[in-house]
């Protein structure tokens, strides 16, 4: 597999948008792409998984961890041909620093793969020069080649024109791609994107000019290196109920295959459609969006059944949006009150502005992030769930929730403890 790491100068340049052109062009010109994103990200993989029909993988250097992000791309390696990592917010930007972990630099150091970096080119011509000619060095100093730009936002072919000759006459990386300022946009909401269920996925390819062979030239061959797989079957013979569906949709691919690389068998089933908590030996409550599926959570059999396996004292991870399914009620933004569970004592109230963002780490090692914009209104104190940095949550016979969301293959040992 041919990788590459598509950077970007800012949050907010534009990487998603170039991101989901890019993996289009490739796939109509039979490449099969695969897709990564960098960090802890849920709605970015799920657009990339609509435009190449596979999931997108997570790899960083903070919450996955170099070790397991080169065991994921070793797994996948003879699935693809071309492989394009999305990175996370600025090049350099990361858990703290500049270029440290977490960040999109220190990946590709530690990966070995050059970059391609996005420009928003909006309203610039010579400026390119010094950008780009700062992020090449400051990449070098790490480690990294940027190998091409793409410009995003660009004017037209005479804009292109003068961007391209800018930087090649200053030896600077080429212009391998650019994106048109009237290519279709992505809509947002307080999370984030939207997720690509809910709106047509854009075609960007009217609006994308590529030079063909340099943008290919900028990939290359991939050797993470020899991984040993993991040998111990830790949840043999155990099923775990998911819910899974619009409102517990925050899923990190790499998850589901850790359980199933345990042994377990993982039986799914959609509290917004009704449907009651499967026969299991455990259960995971993923986080989502609740607050958009109020009203059929609130009618949904789904609570009083995933209310009855919690008081069972079978064990039950429950994240973020999963945790708000088991409070007394959900209070949306409008101040409306919806019945929830009413296995615990509180209330999830929704808020215009963001609550939690942050790396977390749990005492046995697991690593996760916090991102939510609900606070959660107690009546009274809870045992912890977890010994973290961020929210610790709330234990109750054998459950664990919090609003973290956790990557399990961080301490498998751990996970293999909280689901069974």
């Amino acid at each position: 597999m041919r990788i590459a790491l598509l950077a970007g100068t800012h949050s907010g340049c534009g990487k998603t948008t170039v991101m989901l052109a890019l993996l289009q062009y490739l796939k109509n010109q039979a490449l099969k792409p695969r897709a990564f994103k960098v960090g802890p990200d849920f709605l970015d993989p799920l657009w990339h998984a609509a435009v190449t029909g596979s999931p997108s993988y997570n790899l960083d250097t903070q919450m996955v961890g170099i070790t397991e992000s080169r065991r994921v791309l070793n797994r996948l390696a003879g699935q693809t041909e071309y492989g394009l990592i999305e990175g996370v917010m600025g090049m350099f930007d990361g858990r703290s620093g500049v270029g440290q972990a977490g960040s999109s630099v220190d990946l590709a150091a530690q990966l070995a793969v050059s970059a391609i970096l996005v420009v928003d080119a909006r309203g610039i011509a010579g400026s390119i020069v010094p950008l780009v000619s700062g992020y090449r060095d400051f990449a070098r100093q790490r480690g990294v080649e940027i190998a091409g730009i793409v410009a995003n936002r660009v004017g037209g072919e005479f804009h292109a024109r003068l961007l391209s000759e800018a930087l090649a006459d200053y030896g600077l990386p080429p212009v391998l791609a650019w994106l048109d300022k009237a290519a279709p946009g992505l809509e947002e909401r307080h999370l984030g994107l939207t997720i690509p269920d809910q709106a047509r996925i854009p075609d960007f390819q009217a609006a994308l000019r590529v030079e063909h062979e340099a943008l290919l030239a900028a990939f290359a061959e991939c050797v993470p290196g020899d991984v040993a797989e993991s040998e111990t079957a830790r949840l043999q013979g155990k099923t775990i109920a998911v819910a899974r569906d619009e409102a517990c949709c925050f899923i990190y691919p790499g998850n589901v295959d850790y359980l199933l690389e345990q042994g377990a068998r993982l039986a799914w089933f959609s509290p917004v459609a009704g449907q009651p908590v499967p026969a299991a030996d455990a259960l995971w409550l993923p986080g989502g969006y609740p607050e958009l599926y109020v009203r059929q959570l609130s009618e949904s059999v789904s609570l009083a059944s995933i209310k009855a396996f919690i008081e069972s004292g079978k064990p039950v991870l429950a994240e973020c949006g999963g945790t708000m399914l088991l409070g007394e009620a959900l209070i949306d933004s409008q101040g409306n009150r919806w019945p929830m569970a009413n296995v615990l004592p509180f209330d999830s109230c929704m808020q215009s502005k963001l609550a939690a963002l942050g790396y977390r780490e749990d005492a046995s090692g697991m690593r996760g992030h916090e991102f939510h914009y609900s606070v959660r209104e107690s009546r009274q104190a809870f045992t912890p769930g977890f010994v973290c940095n961020g929210d610790q949550g709330i234990r109750y016979k054998n459950l664990r929730a919090s609003y973290n969301h956790w990557y399990f293959a961080s301490a498998g040992k751990a996970i293999t403890e909280w689901l069974t």
